[in-house]
């Protein structure tokens, strides 16, 4: 070979190293990148876990948080709040219609009761709620549900419904923190879930209500003043007397349980035909140093309509686990090129509702298709390789888990306060005058779309509450899924205080 052809033999030489060193480099580079968002996902995973002695621990806090509260006002994150509602449905009979306002959409119930502890049947018409009425005025937002109320009557008979509805009560489910005065009245604490109806603070919700009413030309009479939960534990508890709390895990989410009135101590001498009262926890609000609380968390707190507030909420209600979410991937999008050039979607709050993430998260086909469509529709995020999918799900999976076990732990420190989950307690669950100490059954109503149609989420939370309370007491814990419970509860409340109001 002549100088020529070595020269140009070497020159290839020295260019397809340089070629294969650039190659090399890139995928170094790309390894390096890619191990950057494992590392920062296991972080994430690790800073969220939640083992079982944490949850313990988080157990342990919301039983002492629970006497707190009833033991002084302002004692506590947790309200604590009486409802008076001290005696449960049970028999009553006739036609009743109930209203639930507590998230993005509210409801309109018809309910028949034919006794003997029964529901003959209902109807139910679910309704947005536009988001500019989320914070507009009391009495635009009251005329607005008014409105719905009188058509649904409409639509349900026929044009001399009306009438026939004349001196009707209306059970009404207002889903926010409350101060009740009484089973039909109640003022504003403060909003929740995105609502900011600054007008409506410190008012009675029921006279606002009862005035759109007659602006309508309504003649109904508003009976009683429930809580989502409070309505969910009323169903639970006329269709299994065992029923002795209720939890809420939607947009929102919140507590209620049977209590011993004489365990009120903020409220001593406080009357009750039954011994008992339902209390209110608005556990949204719930905090504990023993909350696995991220860096993402503390963001999205910072940014919310109510930083410093409803910390509990923030880290297990449908209105911010899609987020939660979201704010992982605009890091990972930051920090690496997974995702191809940052997409400005990923800047917006809320962008990526729960319902999205659970639809990413329970994606089963073997390209995770549903997960590529949904990073592309929604974040505009397309072209992405499947190991990247795959972490989108383990993100989700992250999220979800973590919350699913957190409700579960809210859950037995309930049990822990008022005695069934068999530490101790009061009478430590078990029923007295059985030698071998035989736990009493106990049942908890659980209503809530993270609940009822989110898959994962049902199996985590049923996996935990068996964790935590051990193989001998977790036969003895039922979780019963309530459908419309806390609508159906509301008219049965109506239906027993006007029962009770005209004895």
């Amino acid at each position: 070979m002549g100088k020529l052809g070595l020269g140009i033999a070497a020159a290839c030489a020295v260019a397809s190293c340089a070629v294969a060193a650039v190659m090399v480099g890139r995928r170094v580079r790309s390894r390096r990148r890619w191990w950057k968002v494992v590392t920062a996902v296991q972080e994430f995973e690790a800073a969220a876990a939640t083992p079982v002695g944490r949850l313990r621990q988080v157990v342990d806090a919301m039983a002492v948080e629970m006497h707190a509260g009833l033991a002084s006002e302002g004692g506590s994150k947790l309200k604590m709040l009486l409802t008076f509602v001290d005696n449960l449905p049970d028999g009553e009979n006739g036609i009743y219609y109930a209203l639930h306002v507590g998230g993005t959409n509210f409801r309109i119930l018809k309910i028949q009761l034919g006794g003997q502890r029964s529901i003959l049947g209902h109807d139910v018409e679910r309704k947005p709620i536009p988001q500019s009425l989320m914070t507009s005025t009391s009495e635009e937002f009251f005329d607005f549900i008014a409105l719905a109320l009188k058509e649904f009557i409409e639509r349900t008979g026929n044009n001399s419904q009306l009438s026939q509805v004349r001196g009707k009560d209306l059970g009404f489910t207002f889903s926010f923190p409350v101060k009740q005065t009484s089973v039909s009245s109640g003022t504003l604490i403060k909003w929740t879930k995105g609502f900011a109806i600054e007008d409506m603070v410190e008012k009675d919700v029921v006279e606002c209500l009862q005035k759109a009413l007659s602006r309508r030309g309504l003649d109904m009479n508003v009976a009683a003043l429930v809580n989502d939960s409070v309505g969910t534990l009323a169903v639970g508890h006329f269709l299994d007397k065992d029923t002795v709390a209720a939890v809420v895990i939607g947009t929102g989410t919140n507590a209620c349980y049977l209590e011993r009135a004489d365990a009120v101590i903020k409220c001593q001498g406080l009357l009750s035909t039954s011994g008992g009262m339902v209390i209110n926890m608005e556990w949204g609000n719930f905090w504990s140093s023993h909350l696995p609380r991220t860096s993402y968390d503390i963001d999205l707190d910072v940014e919310s309509q109510n930083p410093n507030d409803q910390g509990f909420e923030k880290m297990i209600s449908g209105m911010y686990l899609g987020d939660i979410v979201r704010r992982v991937i605009h890091r990972l999008s930051i920090e690496s090129d997974i995702f191809g050039p940052l997409s400005s979607k990923l800047s917006t709050r809320f962008v990526l509702s729960t319902p999205l993430m659970a639809a990413m998260h329970e994606d089963d086909s073997p390209d995770l298709r549903e997960v590529a469509k949904i990073l592309e529709e929604t974040l505009d995020i397309r072209d992405v390789p499947l190991k990247v999918r795959k972490i989108m799900v383990k993100v989700c999976d992250v999220v979800t888990r973590r919350a699913a076990r957190l409700v579960a732990a809210g859950i037995v420190g309930i049990l822990k306060k008022i005695g069934r989950d068999g530490t101790g307690g009061i009478s430590s669950g078990r029923i007295k005058g059985y030698k071998s100490g035989k736990m009493r059954r106990t049942v908890v109503a659980v209503e809530g779309g993270l609940y009822t149609s989110y898959t994962i989420f049902r199996e985590y939370l049923n996996e935990a509450v068996a964790e935590i309370l051990g193989e001998e007491i977790a036969p003895y814990v039922i979780l019963k899924t309530m459908e419309d419970g806390s609508g159906i509860g509301a008219a049965m409340l109506a239906a027993s205080n006007s029962a009770r109001s005209h004895l």
